[in-house]
């Protein structure tokens, strides 16, 4: 029998084996602590652990599994919180109590219940490789397709059960495959988590992952499939702005994966989902939801299998048809891990004590993003939104750099505007979004014509104040000529006004696009005006004493979401406000 050499943390080492694979799950010590072989050579196989290695001794036994780590992939997910190699904490907390024992064997699926089944095969059909074979509805909002495993060849169904009530571990169909084999099929499936699922075809990116957070949607959009980075110092509210993104943004799942992040955040996204209602099915929103929880006081390696759960449950949605947001806060908890796994494997460091494959890894992780049509024809999508915590709000620490290098949607949290309780405190000026041009005919086609237009005009109006401050610093405001005090003034009623968004507000916390739109549209229409009211000779005091940039900044809240002819009358009272200061000026934005 293989037995234990020498520990060092999470780190096993086992001498002179020929027993194990790389990759291999095996179970350690006499309490068979869950682990995986990371490195075999003719001396020694090093493996690490997954749970604390507090009390395992040398010369406890190591036993082999003979297959790769794997998620148990069935229904019972949603709803569940699990720890970074997919046990239940909620079983978990029943069989050991509030902290979590070492060695405690749960089933990752609950299987006593029981699902109501509806077969989609007979006998006689052909099954291959990704197709539906039973439905049955996981929650009250989503259904769970049952799929043959990509792993198998597929074959014809000779036995299929009745529609029934099923546990996930009965078998409700059976398939011949072309060698002559019987292969069973039970409502789950196991799959590894370190190999992306296959599909058929990467389609397009072209729609949008709306998140009715106005600065992300309008200045850097993210599309279904894509991927964005969070990076942000303490405090600048990286995981409040993922908050935001999990309740409104309209995925039909979300995958929730707190990687060595605080537990009261934890315990947080778990009391606020909880009591949160849908707004799209009007049912609790852990209802579409999944989390992973793996804090910064559970052991260490599995926070670095923790991302490749999260990923791997989220793929198998996907192949369902279902659109999938990923939440990962944070990617840098995630490296951290890695970086103290590899200095106890005595690996070379690289910049910063991280290991070299670090931007390997990052890229393994994002590139399994995508919108992707799945093996039994259905479109489906998995979008990584990844939290990145640099110390000081160091932006150019290698995190963040090698993750800025394999996103398409950068969103930088600024320190200042978070101190200045500007939320989301996205700096705009430092943000960018990859996505635009992809999802340009979308906006087009189903907000309006000029709405990249309209979104440019608004830039230009942030980006023209960033260079005109840099001046007001140095030698005041009065140096400025009107048209550009005008156009500080207008910028100041875009930044509070439009990208200033207050989540504790029922109208303000999701904004829909039209909404979006009709709030630029409006602030355009003051500027033109403003503009020709200058032409003839007003004063930008005159302007401002109208009221309107009071009025534009408040109309967020003044203006209800399902009241968009609202904007129409405001848009006539400013015409007729700016007719009467300049006499008879009426021009448009």
């Amino acid at each position: 029998m293989d037995k234990i050499y020498s520990i060092n943390g999470p780190v096993v080492k086992v001498r002179r084996s020929r027993s194990f694979s790389m990759m291999e799950m095996v179970y350690v010590g006499n309490k068979r602590l869950i682990s995986e072989v990371i490195g075999v050579n003719s001396d020694f196989t090093t493996i690490q652990v997954y749970e604390g290695t507090t009390g395992l001794m040398p010369g406890e036994p190591v036993v082999g599994t003979g297959a790769a780590m794997s998620a148990v992939l069935g229904p019972g997910i949603i709803t569940n919180i699990f720890d970074g190699i997919e046990r239940p904490l909620r079983s978990l907390a029943e069989l050991t109590g509030a902290f979590i024992g070492d060695g405690a064997e749960v089933s990752a699926l609950d299987t006593e219940k029981k699902y109501s089944v509806t077969l989609k095969v007979k006998a006689g059909d052909k099954l291959s490789a990704g197709e539906i074979y039973a439905v049955c509805p996981e929650t009250a909002v989503i259904e769970h397709r049952c799929m043959l495993s990509p792993l198998s060849k597929g074959g014809e169904v000779i036995w299929a059960a009745e529609n029934g009530d099923y546990t996930v571990n009965d078998v409700v169909c059976k398939i011949k495959t072309s060698q002559g084999q019987v292969e069973e099929l039970t409502l789950c499936q196991r799959w590894p988590i370190r190999t992306p699922r296959p599909f058929a075809e990467r389609l397009p990116i072209d729609r949008p992952l709306i998140t009715g957070q106005r600065v992300i949607d309008t200045i850097a959009p993210i599309a279904k499939g894509g991927t964005a980075a969070i990076p942000g110092g303490f405090g600048t509210g990286k995981t409040m702005t993922q908050h935001q993104l999990a309740k409104w943004c309209d995925a039909d799942i979300i995958v929730y994966i707190g990687c060595g992040e605080r537990g009261n955040e934890m315990t947080q996204v778990l009391e606020e989902f909880s009591e949160l209602i849908d707004p799209r099915t009007n049912r609790p929103l852990t209802d579409r939801t999944v989390l992973i929880a793996n804090t910064s006081n559970m052991p260490v390696s599995a926070r670095e299998a923790s991302i490749y759960t999260g990923i791997t449950l989220a793929e198998y949605y996907r192949d369902m048809g279902y659109h999938i947001a990923i939440m990962a806060d944070s990617t840098s908890r995630w490296a951290e891990a890695l970086r103290e796994l590899s200095g106890r494997l005595e690996e070379m460091p690289a910049e910063e004590g991280f290991p070299a494959y670090l931007p390997s890894r990052i890229s393994e992780f994002y590139e399994r993003a995508g919108y992707v049509k799945t093996l039994s024809g259905s479109e489906g999508s998995v979008s990584i939104i990844g939290a990145v915590s640099p110390q000081g709000s160091d932006f150019s620490e290698p995190v963040t750099q090698n993750t800025k290098r394999f996103v398409r949607c950068f969103w930088a949290l600024d320190k200042s505007l978070a101190y200045a309780r500007h939320y989301p405190a996205i700096n705009w000026t430092s943000s960018y979004s990859e996505y635009t041009d992809d999802l340009a005919d979308y906006y087009r086609k189903n907000v309006a014509a000029d709405f990249m237009e309209v979104r440019q005009q608004i830039s230009n109006i942030l980006v023209e104040e960033n260079t005109l401050m840099e001046i007001v610093k140095l030698m005041g405001a009065d140096v400025l000529p009107e048209d550009q005090k005008l156009l500080i003034e207008t910028a100041r009623a875009v930044r509070v006004g439009f990208l200033q968004q207050n989540a504790y507000h029922k109208d303000d916390t999701y904004v829909p696009l039209d909404k979006q739109y009709r709030m630029m549209k409006l602030i355009l229409q003051f500027y033109g005006l403003g503009k020709a009211a200058l032409a003839e000779g007003a004063a930008v005091g005159s302007i401002t004493g109208t009221g309107w940039i009071e009025s534009l900044i408040k109309m967020k809240y003044d203006i209800p979401n399902d009241k968009p002819e609202m904007f129409e009358e405001y848009s006539e009272k400013m015409q007729a406000d700016f007719a009467a200061l300049s006499g008879g000026v009426t021009v448009g934005a």
